[in-house]
């Protein structure tokens, strides 16, 4: 099981601030990463998010991507 959190990014600084949380069922990252990416610009969310993470069953950060390859 993964989570996927998208989020924005204050420039001034890098504080995030996360916009929604998506579960993702699977075992493999690869597959989670795919969805992240494929739900980064389709999924309805209060503000357009900058970045994602994708968070593992244990709380640790296994990806993070942003469409720009912003610094996050």
């Amino acid at each position: 099981m993964f989570i996927i959190e998208f989020f924005r990014v204050r420039d001034t600084d890098q504080a995030h601030a996360t916009l929604g949380r998506v579960e993702h069922d699977t075992t493999e990252l690869e597959d989670a990463k795919v969805r992240a990416r494929s739900l980064f610009g389709t999924l309805d969310l209060p503000q357009k998010p900058d970045a994602l993470r994708v968070v593992d069953e244990h709380g640790e950060e296994v990806f993070v991507w942003s469409p720009e390859g912003r610094r996050t």
